[in-house]
């Protein structure tokens, strides 16, 4: 097997690892993908390239192409829901960390790649599996002068000194706890730890960070912090998930939770168990970003009776339909707090909105449409000058 076969058995399942790729569809991510420069025999035409090249947009807003792999299938650990699993048939395959670095440093070389994920099975435990995972990053960045995005990912167990490295070579570390705490992991993952081997490598990292000034770290930054979660792997519920994702955002400064819908995979226990409808993902990113960024409590949320959240409607629309058709905010008056609460306006929005405030008051939807407002989606939930606004109730 060459190196590229290598890297085509190693990405087969990555799709499970969900990360900076914008997830488009594969004709998408072939005609977004950089053309070589050259074409190399190692290399192989773009069909097959999009199993391991997706079309990434990283925390700065830049959009790459992200090399999205492992350094080795093979695994000790035998996690229920994982096509990686110990003792499950297929083809496992390894890299050494030097090949890695040599074919992507090709890669990168022809312009395919821009930045790379790398996690890895473990394989004699999650120490010395983390020091694999450490000697690549420190080839491509002091062998081979790679300034580009590196996502590293933590195996669990960790030690902090291991961390620390990380935090040194690395833009992005990310730790998956899979589950929201100990009970759930159990049926999920059952010989993984969950605070002492899963949730210890994050909160070293935010130690670190307390403790060391960010000019000791990659491009003088601290790298950001994620995870990620198998939703609806453990039977768990939206609240559960979404408590601890809201204490990981106020106590280890967690940049992001990835939640990755599960579906069965051939040959695991959970193989029989039903696939999760993935619109529970995108509603669980949809409240993760409003406790993040929107000033949003876990009691906000509209939890339906059985604590998971409504797969129907959009968690801010649903709260304001409680909170806000009755009592609507003035556009004129409303600080920041008030305006990112109403459904079409955002961030930018609300910051956009507060700006023009200075020298003019908002008069009408058609004025808000200029500011990245969705005005319509707004107007039931808003007042301008005191008033209501005439909109097209189509949201009811």
């Amino acid at each position: 097997m060459d190196a590229l076969d290598t890297l085509v058995e190693l990405s087969s399942q990555m799709e499970l690892e969900h990360a900076e790729e914008t997830r488009r569809p594969s004709s998408q991510v072939e005609a977004s993908s950089s053309e070589p420069t050259g074409h190399p025999s190692c290399f192989t035409p773009k069909e097959q390239r999009a199993a391991f090249a997706h079309p990434a947009q990283l925390p700065n807003g830049k959009n790459i192409i992200l090399l999205k792999t492992l350094l080795s299938s093979a695994c000790e650990r035998d996690c229920y829901y994982c096509p990686f699993r110990a003792g499950r048939d297929f083809r496992r395959a390894t890299f050494k960390p030097d090949e890695f670095a040599t074919l992507f440093g090709k890669m990168h070389q022809h312009g395919m790649v821009q930045g790379v994920f790398l996690s890895s099975g473990i394989a004699g435990g999650g120490v010395r599996t983390q020091d694999k995972l450490l000697d690549t990053a420190e080839i491509l960045r002091k062998k081979q002068g790679f300034r580009g995005y590196i996502h590293l990912k933590l195996m669990p167990g960790s030690e902090k000194d291991q961390v620390f490295r990380a935090m040194q070579l690395a833009d992005r570390l990310s730790v998956n706890l899979e589950a929201p705490n100990t009970e759930r992991l159990a049926k999920l993952a059952p010989h993984k730890i969950f605070i002492e081997e899963l949730l210890r490598p994050l909160r070293f990292i935010e130690e670190i960070r307390r403790r060391e000034p960010a000019y000791k770290f990659w491009n003088g930054r601290y790298p950001s912090a994620v995870t990620q979660f198998v939703a609806g792997g453990a039977d768990e519920s939206d609240l559960e998930l979404l408590t601890t994702t809201q204490w990981l955002i106020k106590n280890i400064r967690l940049q992001r939770a990835y939640y990755s819908a599960f579906h069965p995979v051939r040959d695991t226990p959970l193989e029989n168990k039903a696939a999760v409808n993935p619109m529970r993902e995108h509603r669980l990113y949809q409240a993760s970003f409003l406790l993040r960024d929107y000033d949003f409590e876990l009691e906000d949320l509209p939890f339906t009776p059985d604590e998971n959240l409504p797969l129907h409607s959009d968690p801010k629309l649903a709260w304001a339909k409680v909170n806000l058709l009755h009592s609507p905010i003035e556009i004129n008056t409303a600080d920041k707090h008030q305006l990112i609460k109403i459904p079409g306006i955002g961030l930018k929005g609300a910051e956009i909105i507060l700006n023009v405030r200075r020298t003019n008051k908002i008069n009408s939807l058609a004025a808000l449409r200029k500011l990245h407002v969705l005005a319509d989606k707004a107007a039931p939930f808003i007042l301008l000058n005191g008033k209501r606004v005439e909109s097209q109730m189509s949201l009811f």
